[in-house]
């Protein structure tokens, strides 16, 4: 089964790359193309082959959330209808049907926008070491994967492709550098994104818990309209609580004190840390820096396996 890692789009301007989705300008000054391609990133390294069906399951997953949290927030989706798009659009409909969206224009906000439920990933590595997540000092004693009695707001800078997303401290201390999350977008803004933030990951988390599957941890993006008025609206945009932007576990096996199965890219993740993937190696493996990383057949289809079980379990 091929995987699109590629779009090609001639006549419409790509305005970027990202390392999921290619963004395009259309003829409404109002309106993006967004496509979600096959390809799957780990560490902020885009891997070489893609994942079959993966923009697919994205773009199902994202408009089932839209529509389920839409009564928290408004957000920049118009139409996944390739008929209902721009006539420049709807010639690419072969390629493009059931991986676009046409969404609303919106200024990002340059912070991301991330809640998390449980102790795992990089925020249990950095337990471990400082009994902080994000300089929020944390009981002592917590295990791996443990769920927090209240989800936590740890948002991160948006980083250029290549680049490293930044850790901020939300409570407005510093943990590199001298940033700080309110100073970086307002305190007025910084308040409505995390007190959106939260609403949304609980209303997410408790539906995600009635089908059997735990939302440990996710991110969000937004961005701001401007109405004819000039008055300037918070709404959600990118894609919306999908395998690669959250952390989903099985609820069945849920057992706190080591790592968990999981629906998303962690499994690649591991992967690639078993291939020997370290800081430094971002180009490739040792020896063959330059060449990219390439997963193996078994670790793709057993990734498209997992994004399409936790499609089915929430949407179904």
């Amino acid at each position: 089964m091929a995987s699109l890692t590629t779009t090609n789009l001639p006549g419409l301007t790509l305005l970027n790359q990202g390392k999921v989705r290619d963004v395009y300008a259309t003829s409404s000054p109002d309106h993006l193309l967004f496509v979600a391609t096959d390809r799957i990133s780990a560490y902020d390294v885009i891997l070489r082959n893609g994942i079959p069906d993966k923009g697919k399951l994205l773009t199902q997953l994202s408009l089932f959330w839209f529509e389920k949290l839409g009564n928290i927030i408004p957000n920049h989706f118009v139409t996944a209808d390739v008929d209902e798009m721009p006539e420049e659009v709807r010639k690419y409909k072969d390629q493009l049907d059931g991986r676009a969206m046409l969404v609303k224009k919106a200024s990002v906000v340059p912070l991301e926008a991330i809640v998390r439920g449980y102790l795992s990933g990089s925020a249990w590595n950095e337990y471990k070491k400082s009994g902080t997540v994000h300089g929020i000092p944390l009981p002592a004693g917590l295990v791996e994967s443990q769920k927090f009695s209240e989800p936590i707001f740890t948002p991160s800078t948006k980083a250029e492709q290549g680049a490293h997303d930044e850790n901020i401290s939300p409570d407005q201390g510093c943990l590199n550098d001298s940033m700080k999350a309110a100073e970086l977008i307002g305190a007025e803004l910084y308040e409505q994104v995390s007190t959106t933030a939260l609403q949304l990951y609980k209303a997410a988390a408790d539906y995600a818990r009635t089908r059997g599957v735990i939302l440990a941890d996710t991110k969000f993006e937004f961005g701001l309209i401007t109405s004819p008025s000039g008055e300037k609206s918070l709404i959600l945009i990118d894609e919306l609580l999908t395998p690669d932007s959250s952390r989903y576990w099985p609820l069945s096996s849920y057992a706190p004190g080591g790592p968990q199965p999981s629906f998303d890219k962690q499994y690649v993740r591991d992967w690639l840390v078993a291939q020997g993937f370290r800081k430094g190696l971002e180009s490739g493996p040792e020896g063959h820096q330059g060449e990219g990383w390439v997963i193996e057949d078994k670790v793709v289809a057993g990734t498209r396996a997992r994004y399409a079980e936790a499609v089915e379990l929430l949407t179904r």
